[in-house]
């Protein structure tokens, strides 16, 4: 009895010390989810995580991802519930909110605060309220690889700039843009 009573209190210690990540929760709950998965400031349905597969290469940042729709609950003492499946190489922008029952195709970028209600095709952009196609990856890729040779780049990494990087950095980017690490 003893020894039971010793294991609970480490075990419980252990979780306080260590506790798990809400990643880690949801995976246990039944999220689904490839490899170079980044997930920044995001939710994923906690209720049914398990309706919802994330592919290789995605990266979602403070974001919304809803499996439910709870509209008919009132009316008729149930939720709508659909899967929500996201493809490979996929960026999902900040304040986004991707609802039940869409499947995102693969090489997809969803602009930021976009509402995405319906399912997207593979190598698209979307962007709006509710989001629609406005472009195609391929070319936005291609257009920003040109770029890359004609605009200031910059390869300190955002917490190790200098007072003076960042100064010069704000001076020639007054009127145009550029790309930092």
């Amino acid at each position: 009895m003893i020894k039971r009573i010793i294991n609970s209190l480490s075990v419980r210690i252990k979780n306080k010390l260590n506790p798990k990540t809400e990643l880690e929760i949801l995976k246990e709950r039944g999220l689904i989810y490839g490899k170079n998965f980044n997930f920044f400031n995001s939710h994923i349905d906690y209720g049914h995580c398990w309706l919802v597969e994330i592919g290789d290469d995605v990266t979602i940042t403070n974001s919304t991802i809803l499996a439910h729709d709870a509209s008919t609950k009132l009316h008729f003492g149930k939720s709508k519930i659909g899967r929500v499946k996201i493809g490979h190489r996929v960026f999902i922008g900040y304040n986004s909110l991707i609802l039940c029952n869409v499947r995102i195709g693969n090489d997809v970028i969803v602009a930021a605060g976009s509402i995405v209600t319906r399912d997207i095709p593979d190598n698209s952009i979307v962007a709006g309220n509710p989001a629609k196609i406005i472009g195609n990856t391929k070319d936005y890729i291609e257009k920003h690889r040109v770029f890359l040779n004609e605009k200031p780049v910059y390869d300190t990494y955002w917490p190790y700039k200098t007072k003076d990087q960042i100064e010069l950095i704000k001076k020639e980017l007054d009127s145009d843009f550029g790309y930092d690490e």
